[in-house]
Formats: structure tokens, C-alpha cells, sequence
């Protein structure tokens, strides 16, 4: 028995799925959230043992989709023919929410109603009732809350009950013609006459909605177009300030001594075995994946923070407060929550696009989300703001506001190149009610996501640190090499050492390396660089894995290299296009090869391009003695270089507009 999980989007749909399932799945307080199907097992003491499986589907407000996650809904319920349907209501916006259940009903499939969050009408001084309301609808309604689990047993058992029973809608709308605009429009009226006349005997309201209550009182302060977004700046900072100095480092460092310890037991273990063993085992693979793992404390706590403002219903006014400046590049505030997921993962982040209903829109979305710096890329700043910047917070703030930026110049450049044409276009978005975040959800979410990071550790990580290992260790011929700059590994990376050299300065083909791993999976940078720095005693005399100790001044020394080429070098790892994951689903999403290299290839130019800038530049303010000219040149004839290919696809884009006005005026 199949039972389908639909409502509009922030309803409470997928807090209800991980409570009837068991799962994780993610949950916020805002729009867009879920933006695919999900299928699990309800749990047995729900169901008597009886074989149910909950499909949670994407929010929609209606089965005529306007959005891809929109229809992934709509046509699941229309041609899967799921046995039973649980359309979970907002309580707390009665007329919105019956809109989509009087569709529903018509299509005849056995249905129940979850009146949900119906904790929060009490405080509200507001009543439903509820047996009138089923009365009306014709089928069951039954009062939940998710996140209490008050109601699930009634509400499985009675869709068991709906289920060999007749749906009797007292509403129908049948034959429409859904290409024929005034029939819809006309439906559409009469659905929200139908629905309005409902709520009206159903729903009794002691506070009036025109009263200005507490929300409205601090939106007046949180999407304020003066004071918004540096609130927003001043929450980020304190995020990135709170997870990497104040409570991840300690924390880290705590794990980092058990995690050395335990590198030390394993030395220990196969100190009689053959030398070439022990580096390879203890120093490269063992020394290389703690590295990864030393950073995820830092990881958790961000993840934490950023479950907590989902949950309270802050970020849904992050994209209130930045539409209209995304309006003035071509996006929406809609982009905002793809750019917003991605500071978690760039995957769900880019998958989250697909609720832009515009497809240039959606496809820019998808291409420009991996501007906003991952959690997979927090090991990466961590580590050079320990060993340049003495840990400073503000390196990690700095590169979220350039990713930001980014984003804005990315989304003008690709206006340019497509022939963005202006448009009046409207951005609405549910307000969520604030509210107390909850510290266990959020602490699911963080274990959720810390898990998949641990896992990612322990399998891509590993094996890449491996592969990197091996071929630092031997040369072509299979024999061990003398030094490391004869290893397999030197002669595969010091060509691309030549790419990074107008932007650190120096020829290392270490750094190559480990900007080439990153493009597998961005912990990968901090992973090589332990193994190509740390595996060998003739690189380093010492027994500690320095990268992990963040020892500044050490870790500087070995890595020699500038602070300006430190920080140029962190910045091409970052903004050059993501792993290869997140390059998967930018292809799923882009559903255009044109697109999916395009991207690609942007994202890579702005990347090297900020690299060279920045080393460039500050070198000249620094240390302009410093700056090998003949690196200078070459860097600056790649940017010309990219420059040239931008104007031309332009030139090309303006002619192809010309020729299409010309011949629209024949």
C-alpha cells in the first residue's frame, strides 16, 4: 500500500514523512525544500504490521504545474496511482492550503486531510472546525502536529480505513480544458469562491490577521532594504566565526590529538614492517584522510548553525531581502535558497534550482550556485587561514561575500552572452511563521549531514589519497623513487603546475596535484596536500602531521609560498568549477551540454581569473620585487585570452538579436 504525502510547499510534509519512516530527510521552514520524490517503509507500530510505504512528493499549489518539482508531483499522483492520498494542510493558512485539496479530491483516489501545526493555531486563539471541515470536503480530517508526532496513528490508520472506501468530493470541475486560459480562469474562481465559503464557516479567529503581531514587527527590521542584507552579513559572520574560531577549533583540535594518537598505534603496530609500508599505510593514506577528518568539527558545528536559521524561518526573509538586487542581474530571490542550500552542499543546492520556473534563470542558477563556497570546501579555508592568517574568521566571511559577488558579475556575463532580454517579473514567497528552532532536528540534520562527509572520507578520500600515495612513492619503472619530485605523481601534475604558476608564483607541482584531486571531491586539496607534504621524511623532518596543527608559520614554510599566493591559491580552489558530483548535477538540472560546458568553463575562468588578480595585485602592493614578470605575462595573456573568447560570444549573441529584430520589422 503506497500512500502519498502532498501539500503545499512548508506544510510540514517532510516532517511528517521522517516521523511516520524513520528517516532523515531534510527538513526547513521555508519554500523548496524537497524538489524530488522520496519512498521508505512507514514504521510497523504505525501501521500493524502491514506493508505501507510513505512517498513524500515536492510542495505544489496545484496540479497544473508551473514548476518541474511542481510537476514531478502532479504526475505522480495523476499516473503512479498511489493507494491513498495524505494531503497534509497548513492549519495556520486554511484558505491557501484547501485551494490544492479541492484538486485532489477531484481526481477520485481515497484521501485523508492532516489539519497540521495545529499546536500553532492555539497560540493563535484560532479554531477549526473540525468535523464541519470533513463534512464540507467529504473525506476524513484529522489534527496532526509533525513535530510532536500528535495524530500519526489516527491519521495511518484512517487512510488504511479511506482507502476500500469511496471518495465522494462535493466538488467537481470535470472536462476542462487546461489549454483553454478562460475555462482555467473560470474554474480557478469558482474553486476559490468554494473554498473561501468554507473557511468561513470552519474556521473561527479570535486575533485579527490585520493586527500587526511580533513577525511583522521584525520583518520590519530583518527584510528592511537598508539594514537586511548587513544583518544577513553580520549572521554569516557569525556562523563562519562560531563554527571555525570559537567552538569548532577547540573541538577539532580535541579530535585531532585522539586521531594522532591513534595514527601513532597504528606506526606502532607495523614498526618492524618494511619502511616503504609504514609511509605508505601510516603517513600517506592513515596521515592523509585525518587531515580530512581533523576538519569536521568545524563542518558539524557551520551545519548545525545553518539548520538552526532554516528551522526559525530566517532564511525565507534572506531571499525577500536580496530579490530585488538579484532582479538587477537577471535572477529572482527564488535563487537565493539554491545559493543558500549549496552553503551545505553544492548537490542539493544546484537540485534546488529546478523551483525557478524560468528555464535561463533556472540553468544561470544551477551554473552560478558553486560560487557559494560548500562544506566540503570549509577544510580547505580552515586549513590556509591556520597556517597564514593565525586562524582569522575573517578569511572564511571574506570568501562567502566574493562567492556572493561572483554570483552577481557571473549572472550580468551570462545575461551578455545568452541575450538576456529585460523583463517585469514577480517574485512571491511564503513568510513562514518565526519560531523556536528545534535543537534536535538540527542535530539529526548536522549527524545527517557529518555522516555522508564521513562516509565521503572514508571511501572517495581514502581511495584518491591511495592512488596519490602510490604515485608519490614510485616512479614510471615501478621502482621506489630517490626523491619525490622523480615520482609518477610529479610528472603527471608539473605540466598543470605551469597553469598555477602566474597565480602562487612558484613552479610546485605539489600544489598542482592537489588542486587537480580537488576537482574529485574538494577535501581532496587538504588530503594531497598532507600526503605530498607530510608522507616523506626528506620533505619534513618531523613526526607531526603539521598540516592538521595548524602550525602556522610551519606549514607556511613547507607549503613556500606568499601569504598573497596563499590566498589566490585558496580562491582557484574555490571558484574553478566544483567536484564531480556537483558537475553531475548541474547536467541533470541544465538538461543542455551547451549549458553544463558553458558553465564549466565560466566557472573556471572566474576562478583563475580572481586567483591571478589577487596575487597580482597584492604582490604589487606588497612585495612588488616579489613578482616573477614572466609569470605575470603568462597569466595576463590567459586572461586576454578568456577575454577575447567572452567578447566574441557576446559580438555573436548581438549580431543573432540584430538579425532577429531585422527580420521581425520585414
Amino acid at each position: 500500500m503506497r500512500i502519498a504525502l502532498t501539500g503545499n510547499p512548508n506544510s510540514g510534509k517532510t516532517t511528517m514523512y521522517n516521523a511516520l519512516t524513520g528517516s532523515n530527510e531534510k527538513v526547513g521552514n521555508w519554500a523548496g525544500v524537497t524538489v524530488s520524490k522520496k519512498e521508505h517503509a512507514i514504521k510497523k507500530f504505525y501501521s500493524n504490521n502491514q506493508e505501507l510505504m510513505a512517498v513524500d512528493l515536492p510542495g505544489a499549489y496545484s496540479m497544473s504545474p508551473f514548476t518541474s518539482e511542481e510537476s514531478i508531483t502532479s504526475t505522480y499522483v495523476r499516473s503512479e496511482n498511489p493507494d491513498v492520498i495524505i494531503n497534509i494542510v497548513d492549519a495556520t493558512n486554511l484558505s491557501r492550503s484547501l485551494f490544492f485539496t479541492t484538486q485532489l479530491l477531484e481526481l477520485g483516489i481515497p484521501m485523508v486531510v492532516a489539519l497540521n501545526k495545529s499546536d500553532i493555531n492555539v497560540k493563535k486563539e484560532t479554531e477549526i472546525n473540525v468535523e464541519l471541515l470533513s463534512k464540507e470536503l467529504g473525506c476524513p480530517v484529522i489534527k496532526t502536529v509533525s513535530t510532536s508526532k500528535e495524530g500519526l496513528n489516527d491519521l495511518i490508520h484512517t487512510a488504511i480505513k479511506q482507502m476500500n472506501q469511496a471518495q465522494n468530493a462535493p466538488y467537481h470541475h470535470k472536462n476542462i480544458d487546461l489549454t483553454n486560459r478562460n475555462e482555467v480562469e473560470k474554474a480557478d474562481r469558482e474553486r476559490f469562491k468554494f473554498v473561501n465559503e468554507i473557511v468561513k464557516k470552519v474556521e473561527k479567529r479570535n486575533m485579527l490577521t490585520k493586527e500587526k503581531n511580533i513577525n511583522d514587527k521584525i520583518d520590519t527590521i530583518l527584510t528592511n532594504k537598508w539594514l537586511g542584507i548587513p544583518i544577513f552579513a553580520m549572521v554569516m559572520y557569525f556562523v563562519f566565526e562560531i563554527s571555525q574560531v570559537w567552538i569548532g577549533k577547540p573541538i577539532a583540535d580535541w579530535l585531532v590529538g585522539y586521531l594522532e594518537m591513534f595514527q601513532g598505534w597504528v606506526g606502532a603496530l607495523i614498526a618492524n614492517a618494511n619502511p616503504l609500508l609504514s609511509a605508505l599505510l601510516v603517513d600517506g593514506i592513515i596521515g592523509g584522510v585525518i587531515a580530512v577528518i581533523g576538519f569536521l568539527p568545524l563542518v558539524m558545528v557551520m551545519y548545525f548553525l545553518i539548520a538552526l536559521l532554516e528551522d526559525c524561518g530566517y532564511m525565507a526573509r534572506v531571499a525577500v531581502v536580496l530579490d530585488p538586487i538579484f532582479k538587477k542581474v537577471g535572477l529572482s530571490g527564488k535563487s537565493v535558497i539554491p545559493f543558500v542550500i549549496t552553503i551545505g552542499c553544492a548537490v542539493p543546492g544546484i537540485m534546488a534550482s529546478r523551483t525557478i520556473r524560468n528555464e535561463r534563470e533556472r540553468r544561470a542558477t544551477a551554473m552560478l550556485a558553486p560560487f557559494m563556497p560548500c562544506g566540503a570546501k570549509i577544510p580547505v579555508i580552515s586549513l590556509f587561514a591556520g597556517a597564514f592568517f593565525d586562524n582569522a574568521g575573517w578569511v572564511s566571511t571574506l570568501m562567502y561575500l566574493t562567492g556572493i559577488i561572483l554570483i552577481f558579475f557571473g549572472a550580468l556575463l551570462i545575461n551578455k552572452i545568452v541575450g538576456y532580454k529585460a523583463r517585469k517579473s514577480f517574485f512571491i514567497i511564503e513568510l513562514p511563521e518565526y519560531k523556536i528552532p528545534s535543537l534536535w532536528q538540527a542535530f539529526k540534520s548536522m549527524c545527517n549531514r557529518g555522516w555522508a562527509y564521513i562516509v565521503k572520507a572514508a571511501t572517495i578520500i581514502l581511495l584518491c589519497n591511495t592512488v596519490v600515495q602510490i604515485m608519490q612513492t614510485f616512479t614510471w619503472s615501478l621502482t621506489v623513487a630517490e626523491t619525490a619530485d622523480a615520482s609518477i605523481l610529479a610528472s603527471i601534475a608539473s605540466p598543470f603546475a605551469y597553469i598555477l604558476f602566474p597565480i602562487v608564483g612558484v613552479l610546485s607541482w605539489q600544489l598542482a596535484a592537489a588542486a587537480v584531486t580537488g576537482f574529485i571531491a574538494k577535501e581532496n586539496v587538504v588530503g594531497t596536500l598532507a600526503v605530498c607534504f607530510v608522507g616523506l621524511e626528506n620533505l619534513i623532518d618531523t613526526e607531526e602531521l603539521v598540516l592538521m596543527q595548524g602550525a602556522g608559520e610551519e606549514v607556511a614554510g613547507v607549503i613556500a609560498i606568499t601569504k598573497i599566493a596563499a590566498l589566490a591559491y585558496l580562491m582557484f580552489n574555490l571558484y574553478t568549477p566544483p567536484c564531480f558530483a556537483a558537475i553531475g548535477a548541474m547536467n541533470a538540472e541544465m538538461k543542455s551540454s551547451k549549458w553544463v560546458w558553458g558553465g564549466i568553463g565560466l566557472q573556471f575562468s572566474v576562478g583563475f581569473i580572481v586567483a591571478y588578480l589577487v596575487y597580482t595585485l597584492g604582490t604589487l602592493m606588497t612585495a612588488p620585487e616579489t613578482l616573477n614578470l614572466v609569470g605575470a605575462l603568462a597569466g595576463l595573456g590567459i586572461v586576454c585570452i578568456i577575454i577575447i573568447t567572452i567578447s566574441i560570444l557576446i559580438k555573436n549573441t548581438n549580431q543573432k538579436l540584430k538579425d532577429e529584430y531585422s527580420l521581425n520589422n520585414k
